[in-house]
Parts: C-alpha cells; structure tokens; sequence
C-alpha cells in the first residue's frame, strides 16, 4: 500500500479544515472577485473613452444615444453585478455571467461599430446571452422571494435586485432588435435603442441601487416608507416602456410616476449617503442623489412635453442632458459610492449561505 507523501500527512482534509480556513479561504475567493471586477469596468471605462474620442473626431460614427449604450455593458453593468454579488451573491450562474462579461460587451462594441443589418444583430446576440444569464439568476430570485424564502437578506432587496437582472434581458432583446434592423410593433429608431437604453440604466442599475440604499437602511432601522418606494421604483420601468404601445396618456402618467419615484429614491440616497462610514462613498452618492433629482425634473418635463405634441425637448436635448446626468452622474456614481461603502461594513454571502465581514 502507497504510503501518503509529507503533503498529504501535513495538509489538513476538507473536514479537518477550522472555520478560520474557511473564512480565509472565502476572504480569498472575494478579493480574487473584486479585482475581476474592479478590472472589467476600468478596462471597461477605458475603451468607452476611446470610442468616445473617435466618434468626436468622427472616425467612428456613433451619436450621443450610441455611447451611452455603450457605457452600460462596458462600465455599469459590470459594477452591477459586483454590488449584486456584494449584497447577496448569485451562484454559478452569475459567476458565469460575470466571466463571459467582458466578450459581450466587445461584441456589442462590434455591434455598435457595423451598420444596423444582420451582421450586427447577431454581434449584439452575444450580449443578449450574458443578459440571459443574469436573467435566469433574478428569476430565481423572484421565486425564492415571492415563497417567503430571503435567502439570507432582506426580501425587499433581494426582489428588487431579481428585478434589475431581469430588466437587462429585456434591454438586450431591444439592443439585438435595434442592431438587426426590426421594428417590433412599428417602433422606429431611435426609440428602439433607447428602449436598450432605458433598461439597462432606469432599469438594472436604478433597482441595484435602490437595493443597496434599502439595505443599507434595513440595517440602521431607518425608513420603512422606502420599501414601497422602490417597489415603485423597479417596476414601473416595465410600464413606462409599455405605455409607448398602449397610450400617450399611459405612458407620460407612468414617466411622471417614475420620475417621482426616482425622486424620492434620491432623497433616500442622499439621507443614507451623509451616514456612510466612507468619506469617498459620502461624496459619491450625493453626486449620485443630486443628479438623478435634476434628471428627473428633466424626465418629467420631456414626459408632459411629448403628451402635449410640444418641441421644446427633443430626443436629443435629453440624451445630452437628462441622459448623461442619469448613466454617469446617478447609475456610475450611486454604484461606486454603494460598492466602495460595502468595503467597509456589509456582509458578503458566498453561494453556500456563509456571511463573512468585508
């Protein structure tokens, strides 16, 4: 009989491990995490720069609702799905979603770059598998919500987040319908690229967001009308969306309503901003809380301007003004003034349930 090597006396077993290993052990699979992340969106952000440099020198042909789609899979749906692992993690579907990230987001770049046909739809289908992805993840989420089962955090939270990987499926089908070429239901460009848009932005990161600020609030005890608010919140994206082929009244009632609920979402932002343990985390989310309001005002003026047939805002004053204050001054820094405050104090769940501090 073999005997065991020097190795293999010396290396404790898997069940002679001491919860100090284990807690190790996931304290290294985080970092190994984070930095994944944190190395997608700077690569991410840096490569939108560049897209953005050419189509200002007017090498590459992309408009203003062009680069802030881009944003969305190379910098903010990246930092999503780190505040989503942070809050409560999604298993080893996510974990494949977060790997296979950054070859969808080149293949949207792709996509962006060919003219609308069937070249660049099925470019744009391979961001729509990673939505997919986090899809899948937030339906089960949703289940496990909706049967009373939190899974380790608050139901709120965790539906909310269900929600916003939802809405990404959504968004890609939009981007892989506006990139082919269709006009589903006799919607006409731009509208369908910024239905994309509106998805991956008012939908997937606001919800995050909003998860992060009701969690950070459920553990001070503070604000139980928040809960409500972003039921608001995540699901009346999905109306206002539908409201283009319901009715004009439906949808300027439901942007109005949306527009509010935001609003009120960034008193929240704010109010749990000045109580982050993290300067830089303070500072970020209440650039974050002060540029969605003024996003907002904007959103709702558009939503009554458009019932009323009046020109004074047009598709592309809006995504100069209220589309830049929403991507970069709300969903980019609400998401990293949210993730560099969970650096301090939130508990990470890894996908076997255990909580460790960060």
């Amino acid at each position: 009989m073999k005997k065991p090597t020097l190795a293999q006396r010396t290396s404790p077993s898997l069940t002679q491990r001491t919860p100090q290993a284990w807690g190790t052990q996931r304290a290294s699979e985080n970092d190994k995490r984070q930095r994944w992340a944190a190395a997608c969106a700077t690569a991410g952000a840096a490569v939108w720069a560049g897209i953005a440099v050419l189509a200002r020198m007017g090498v590459a042909r992309l408009g203003a609702i062009e680069l802030l789609f881009l944003l969305a899979p190379l910098v903010i749906v990246p930092l999503g799905m780190e505040l989503g692992r942070v809050l409560g993690g999604g298993g080893w579907l996510e974990e494949r979603a977060r790997r296979l990230q950054p070859a969808g987001a080149a293949l949207v770049v792709v996509a962006m770059w060919l003219p609308p046909g069937r070249k660049a739809g099925l470019a744009a289908l391979g961001w729509l598998l990673i939505c997919a992805l986090e899809a899948g993840v937030g339906f089960v989420e949703i289940v496990r919500v909706l049967w009373a089962d939190a899974g380790g955090g608050g139901r709120a939270t965790r539906f909310a987040m269900g929600i916003a990987r939802v809405d990404l499926v959504v968004g890609g089908a939009w981007l892989v319908a506006s990139r082919w070429g269709m006009r589903p239901m006799g919607i006409q460009e731009p509208i369908g690229l910024l239905t994309a848009v509106h998805f991956h932005f008012a939908g997937f990161a606001t919800a995050m967001i909003a998860a992060a600020t009701i969690r950070f609030s459920e553990k001070r005890g503070e604000h139980p009308w928040l809960k409500r608010l972003v039921l608001m919140v995540v699901g009346l994206p999905i109306v206002v969306a539908a409201g283009f082929v319901i009715s004009p009244v439906v949808k300027m009632v439901a942007a109005l309503l949306f527009s509010a609920s935001v609003a009120g979402l960034a008193i929240a932002v704010r109010a749990c901003g000045t109580k982050a343990a993290n300067t830089t985390a303070r500072i970020l989310l209440q650039v974050a809380a002060g540029a969605v309001f003024a996003g907002m005002v904007l959103s709702g003026a558009y939503a009554v301007a458009d019932y009323l047939g009046s020109g004074a805002l047009t598709i592309p004053q809006m995504a100069r003004t209220h589309g830049v204050l929403n991507a970069v001054g709300f969903c980019l820094s609400g998401l990293l003034g949210w993730l560099v405050e969970s650096g301090v104090q939130w508990p990470v769940t890894d996908t076997s349930g255990f909580q460790t501090e960060v």
